[in-house]
């Protein structure tokens, strides 16, 4: 594995890699590197000659000063790891390599990012958009790979690729869970014991959905989102946002509909927020 911080020795790469027509998958990740990141560095592996990943805590989609500072950080050990995944090339930029001086430009992907996690963190997804564009540039992929759990950034990803024609194939791997049902997030490792437990009531609340609609027909959001707020509720958790919506648009819908529909939850627990989803 190449490890690789300049733009433009990456930018090198890449021109080799063209000139060679190797097919390049790329997964963008900001470290604190888990299983869940190593499924995508497999699915980078199946699906292309070359996979790249990424290494960099994008403070421009961060509203809370303090959620950046506590964010967890262990370069050495995600260096480790993506070694141990074969991976080819790990692109650790830092900050000013990314924003240097003078640095103006932000992406918008209109109404997607205003809900949702964009109402709750205002500006969150002008940065991620932001990082990521300029990261397909500087990579250049074939295929980009992500994971599912963050629903919502998946689908204005997927938007951003179509509405500016890039030729980029993008892949989603569904999301990763403990055997305790929680799913793998970097912040999980935030958790105090006794707030990990507590946070087994999203994933509780998503299978009660799963079970309401497949066993006993309810298809009503409401009736689904009362369900999802009495478990929650019941584990002494702030519950952020609960949401039925469309897969693609993801606006609220009053009736799930089977294979096109997201269950979008947030919680806080002990400052702690985690984001989580199904899909009916």
């Amino acid at each position: 594995m190449q490890v690789v911080t300049s733009i433009k020795k990456m930018q090198d790469i890449v021109r080799e890699l063209k000139r060679t027509q190797q097919t390049v998958a790329f997964v963008p990740t900001m470290g604190a590197l888990h299983k869940g990141h190593g499924r995508l560095m497999e699915r980078g592996k199946q699906n292309a000659d070359v996979c790249v990943v990424s290494n960099f805590v994008n403070a421009k989609q961060f509203n809370d000063a303090e959620d950046l500072k506590n964010y967890p950080r262990n370069p050495e050990r995600d260096k480790e790891f993506s070694e141990a995944h074969d991976v080819d090339y790990y692109f650790a930029p830092a900050d000013d390599e990314m924003y240097p001086p003078g640095f103006l430009t932000s992406v918008n992907v209109g109404f997607l990012s205003s809900r949702l996690e964009g109402e709750f963190r205002p500006g969150h997804f002008r940065g991620v958009c932001t990082v990521v564009l300029k990261l397909l540039h500087i990579i250049q992929p074939t295929h980009l790979v992500m994971g599912l759990k963050d629903a919502q950034q998946f689908v204005i990803i997927q938007h951003m690729l179509t509405d500016l024609c890039m030729d980029i194939k993008m892949i989603g791997v569904p999301t990763m869970r403990d055997r305790d049902g929680l799913a793998l997030s970097s912040r999980n490792a935030l958790l105090s014991d006794e707030d990990r437990q507590k946070a087994l009531c999203i994933s509780r609340a998503l299978k009660r959905v799963h079970f309401l609609v497949k066993k006993q027909g309810i298809l009503h959001s409401g009736e689904l989102l009362q369900a999802i707020r009495s478990a929650i509720g019941t584990a002494g958790v702030e519950l952020e946002y609960a949401e039925i919506v469309n897969k693609t648009t993801l606006e609220p819908i009053d009736h799930v509909v089977r294979g096109g529909t997201f269950v979008l939850i947030a919680v806080r627990i002990g400052g702690i927020r985690l984001i989580d989803n199904t899909r009916i």
